[in-house]
Protein backbone atom coordinates (compact mmCIF):
# COMPACT_ATOMS: atom_id res chain seq x y z
CA UNK A 1 0.00 0.00 0.00
CA UNK A 2 1.21 3.73 -0.60
CA UNK A 3 2.21 5.43 2.87
CA UNK A 4 -0.87 7.42 2.22
CA UNK A 5 -2.87 3.64 2.44
CA UNK A 6 -0.94 2.42 5.11
CA UNK A 7 -1.74 5.93 7.48
CA UNK A 8 -4.80 5.43 6.49
CA UNK A 9 -5.03 1.47 7.47
CA UNK A 10 -3.28 2.12 10.53
CA UNK A 11 -5.27 5.03 11.65
CA UNK A 12 -8.54 2.71 10.70
CA UNK A 13 -7.05 0.27 12.99
CA UNK A 14 -6.59 2.82 15.67
CA UNK A 15 -9.56 3.94 15.26
CA UNK A 16 -11.95 0.68 15.45
CA UNK A 17 -9.64 -0.45 18.83
CA UNK A 18 -10.41 2.97 20.69
CA UNK A 19 -14.10 2.60 19.43
CA UNK A 20 -14.12 -1.10 20.23
CA UNK A 21 -12.42 -0.28 24.16
CA UNK A 22 -14.63 2.34 24.98
CA UNK A 23 -18.02 2.17 23.65
CA UNK A 24 -18.54 5.62 22.16
CA UNK A 25 -21.97 6.92 21.46
CA UNK A 26 -22.66 8.22 17.95
CA UNK A 27 -21.94 11.56 17.34
CA UNK A 28 -23.99 13.92 15.95
CA UNK A 29 -24.61 12.88 12.10
CA UNK A 30 -24.30 15.10 8.57
CA UNK A 31 -26.19 14.46 5.70
CA UNK A 32 -22.67 12.79 3.85
CA UNK A 33 -23.27 10.31 7.16
CA UNK A 34 -25.78 8.09 4.75
CA UNK A 35 -22.98 7.86 2.10
CA UNK A 36 -20.02 6.70 5.15
CA UNK A 37 -22.47 4.32 6.81
CA UNK A 38 -23.13 1.99 3.61
CA UNK A 39 -19.60 2.50 2.21
CA UNK A 40 -18.65 0.80 5.94
CA UNK A 41 -21.47 -2.22 5.32
CA UNK A 42 -19.57 -2.70 1.91
CA UNK A 43 -16.69 -4.16 4.17
CA UNK A 44 -18.57 -7.38 5.52
CA UNK A 45 -21.59 -9.84 4.73
CA UNK A 46 -24.66 -8.14 5.06
CA UNK A 47 -25.49 -10.20 8.12
CA UNK A 48 -22.37 -8.54 9.68
CA UNK A 49 -22.95 -5.41 8.60
CA UNK A 50 -26.10 -4.79 9.57
CA UNK A 51 -25.28 -4.91 13.64
CA UNK A 52 -21.90 -3.42 13.15
CA UNK A 53 -20.70 -0.53 14.68
CA UNK A 54 -19.68 1.95 12.30
CA UNK A 55 -17.08 4.80 12.63
CA UNK A 56 -15.66 7.24 10.78
CA UNK A 57 -12.49 9.69 10.52
CA UNK A 58 -13.12 13.13 10.73
CA UNK A 59 -10.45 15.42 9.10
CA UNK A 60 -8.63 16.55 11.81
CA UNK A 61 -7.83 12.79 12.44
CA UNK A 62 -10.88 12.40 15.52
CA UNK A 63 -12.84 9.66 14.84
CA UNK A 64 -16.74 9.57 15.58
CA UNK A 65 -19.38 6.77 15.38
CA UNK A 66 -21.89 7.15 12.98
CA UNK A 67 -24.02 4.00 14.23
CA UNK A 68 -23.69 1.94 17.40
CA UNK A 69 -23.37 -1.59 16.68
CA UNK A 70 -24.98 -4.76 18.67
CA UNK A 71 -22.92 -7.56 17.47
CA UNK A 72 -18.99 -6.96 17.94
CA UNK A 73 -18.11 -5.89 14.75
CA UNK A 74 -16.97 -2.20 14.02
CA UNK A 75 -16.83 -1.42 10.34
CA UNK A 76 -15.02 1.76 8.19
CA UNK A 77 -15.95 3.34 5.42
CA UNK A 78 -13.41 3.93 2.28
CA UNK A 79 -10.91 6.48 2.78
CA UNK A 80 -11.22 8.32 -0.78
CA UNK A 81 -7.60 9.63 -0.08
CA UNK A 82 -5.97 6.01 -0.81
CA UNK A 83 -5.78 4.04 -4.41
CA UNK A 84 -8.57 1.89 -4.19
CA UNK A 85 -11.14 0.70 -2.03
CA UNK A 86 -10.45 -0.16 1.16
CA UNK A 87 -13.76 -0.21 4.03
CA UNK A 88 -12.99 -2.49 6.70
CA UNK A 89 -14.93 -4.36 9.50
CA UNK A 90 -13.44 -6.38 12.25
CA UNK A 91 -14.59 -8.63 14.93
CA UNK A 92 -13.64 -8.28 18.69
CA UNK A 93 -10.87 -10.97 18.67
CA UNK A 94 -9.58 -9.08 15.27
CA UNK A 95 -9.02 -6.09 17.46
CA UNK A 96 -7.17 -7.39 19.90
CA UNK A 97 -4.75 -8.27 17.32
CA UNK A 98 -4.66 -5.08 15.57
CA UNK A 99 -4.19 -3.45 19.28
CA UNK A 100 -1.07 -5.80 19.52
CA UNK A 101 0.10 -5.44 15.63
CA UNK A 102 0.39 -1.07 16.33
CA UNK A 103 1.60 -1.24 19.62
CA UNK A 104 4.61 -3.73 18.39
CA UNK A 105 3.60 -6.28 20.99
CA UNK A 106 3.01 -10.08 20.71
CA UNK A 107 -0.64 -10.66 19.54
CA UNK A 108 -2.72 -12.31 22.13
CA UNK A 109 -2.94 -16.61 22.23
CA UNK A 110 -5.73 -18.38 21.47
CA UNK A 111 -8.17 -15.80 20.19
CA UNK A 112 -8.98 -16.16 16.42
CA UNK A 113 -10.51 -13.18 15.12
CA UNK A 114 -11.87 -12.00 11.91
CA UNK A 115 -11.78 -9.10 9.55
CA UNK A 116 -13.69 -8.41 6.56
CA UNK A 117 -12.57 -6.05 3.23
CA UNK A 118 -14.66 -7.64 0.76
CA UNK A 119 -14.27 -4.48 -1.58
CA UNK A 120 -10.89 -4.93 -1.76
CA UNK A 121 -7.33 -3.30 0.03
CA UNK A 122 -4.71 -0.97 -1.23
CA UNK A 123 -1.39 -2.51 -1.74
CA UNK A 124 0.68 -4.10 0.82
CA UNK A 125 4.02 -6.15 1.20
CA UNK A 126 3.28 -9.02 1.80
CA UNK A 127 6.43 -9.68 3.68
CA UNK A 128 7.17 -6.80 6.33
CA UNK A 129 3.92 -5.45 8.50
CA UNK A 130 5.02 -2.18 8.95
CA UNK A 131 6.19 -1.38 5.34
CA UNK A 132 5.01 2.04 4.19
CA UNK A 133 6.06 1.83 0.65
CA UNK A 134 7.47 -0.23 -2.01
CA UNK A 135 10.86 -1.68 -2.09
CA UNK A 136 12.52 -4.22 -4.30
CA UNK A 137 12.74 -6.65 -1.05
CA UNK A 138 9.13 -6.32 0.00
CA UNK A 139 7.31 -7.89 -2.00
CA UNK A 140 4.11 -5.06 -2.80
CA UNK A 141 1.25 -7.17 -3.54
CA UNK A 142 -2.80 -5.95 -4.57
CA UNK A 143 -5.10 -8.19 -3.02
CA UNK A 144 -9.00 -7.80 -4.19
CA UNK A 145 -11.86 -8.66 -1.94
CA UNK A 146 -10.89 -10.61 0.64
CA UNK A 147 -11.00 -11.87 4.26
CA UNK A 148 -8.71 -12.13 7.18
CA UNK A 149 -8.32 -14.93 9.76
CA UNK A 150 -5.60 -13.66 12.27
CA UNK A 151 -4.37 -15.01 15.61
CA UNK A 152 -4.27 -18.67 15.00
CA UNK A 153 -2.15 -20.92 16.24
CA UNK A 154 1.04 -21.24 13.74
CA UNK A 155 0.41 -24.94 12.54
CA UNK A 156 -2.60 -23.32 10.99
CA UNK A 157 -0.65 -21.57 8.47
CA UNK A 158 1.19 -23.85 7.56
CA UNK A 159 -1.34 -25.23 5.75
CA UNK A 160 -1.10 -22.44 3.37
CA UNK A 161 0.93 -20.90 0.89
CA UNK A 162 3.62 -18.44 2.66
CA UNK A 163 4.99 -17.48 -0.78
CA UNK A 164 6.32 -13.83 -0.38
CA UNK A 165 4.84 -13.34 -4.00
CA UNK A 166 1.59 -14.90 -3.78
CA UNK A 167 -1.23 -16.13 -6.15
CA UNK A 168 -3.56 -13.44 -4.55
CA UNK A 169 -6.30 -15.09 -6.49
CA UNK A 170 -6.27 -18.42 -3.29
CA UNK A 171 -5.26 -18.00 0.01
CA UNK A 172 -2.40 -17.54 1.14
CA UNK A 173 -0.50 -16.60 4.61
CA UNK A 174 0.87 -12.87 4.62
CA UNK A 175 3.39 -11.56 6.83
CA UNK A 176 4.75 -15.05 7.05
CA UNK A 177 6.81 -16.62 10.20
CA UNK A 178 5.80 -12.88 12.27
CA UNK A 179 4.09 -12.72 15.13
CA UNK A 180 1.41 -11.03 12.98
CA UNK A 181 1.10 -13.17 10.16
CA UNK A 182 -2.50 -14.35 9.09
CA UNK A 183 -4.66 -16.05 6.26
CA UNK A 184 -5.58 -13.99 3.28
CA UNK A 185 -8.55 -15.26 1.60
CA UNK A 186 -10.09 -13.80 -1.80
CA UNK A 187 -13.86 -14.24 -1.79
CA UNK A 188 -14.19 -13.55 -5.70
Amino acid sequence: MSATSSMYRTAAVAVMLVVASTGLAADKQTPKDAQLIASAMRAAPPGVAKGATIVAMNADGTMRTLRQGTNGYTCMPDNPATPGPDPMCMDKNAFEWAQAYMSHKPPPAGKIGVMYMLEGGTDASNTDPYATKPLPNNHWIKTGPHFMIVGADSSFYDMYPKNPDPDTSMPYVMWADTPYEHLMAPVK
